[in-house]
């Protein structure tokens, strides 16, 4: 299956999340899309619930579902608990860091600067959103990129970095210092319901 590239807001009204983190989908109509969506009440089975939490963290981080499906059998390798290693490895993908900096107003648009040759990581160009940032790694951007409008605009609007990175504001660095924990991800996803979404 290919990316969704249908409409946003709709997506997240379906699946009950704010896929852009500010809450704006669901203000108005905090219930599913269509003519009958303000009064189902739709009783869901046990893998309607583990479909529904794969698809919101699915969505959230903008990956297609062979990209989320190996990338989940990577982490179940890990030593560990297999659902929190699954969200680590999402939270270190390089698009979703940049992200993270406040380089990008979304994670679709932090994919687009990575994927033009915007970012760097120690001072190299990557062009691989799906690239995987290991710890001490400092991603910066591109000298002649940081003067973009796009760019200005998410630093103007960023609201706070996460503890885990190191934002140098002045040099437009940030370094992936740890992991993060998982209290600091989102708690909107239940990722045991996608570890038994998988073992079935």
């Amino acid at each position: 299956m290919s990316r969704y590239t249908g409409p946003k807001f709709k997506l997240s009204r379906r699946l009950g999340i704010s896929l852009s983190g500010t809450g704006k989908e669901l203000a108005k109509r905090p219930f599913p899309p269509g003519q009958h969506g303000a009064n189902l009440r739709k009783k869901i089975s046990g893998y309607g619930v583990q479909l529904q939490e794969k698809q919101k963290l699915r969505h959230m981080y903008g990956l297609n579902e062979k990209q989320f499906r190996n990338l989940f059998d990577r982490a179940s390798k890990q030593k560990g608990i297999s659902g929190e290693n699954f969200m680590f490895l999402l939270e270190s993908r390089l698009d979703n860091l940049v992200y993270r900096l406040g380089f990008a107003n979304s994670r679709a648009g932090a994919r687009q600067l990575v994927s033009h040759g915007h970012v760097t990581v120690n001072g190299k160009k990557v062009d691989i959103a799906s690239y995987t940032v290991a710890l001490g790694d400092v991603i910066g951007l591109r000298e002649r990129s940081r003067s973009m409008k796009s760019i200005k605009e998410a630093r103007e609007s960023r609201s706070h970095v996460p503890n885990y990175l190191d934002l140098n504001e002045a040099a437009l660095e940030g370094k992936f210092l740890r992991l993060p924990e998982r209290a600091e991800l989102s708690q909107d996803i239940d990722e045991k319901q996608i570890v038994e979404f998988y073992s079935r």
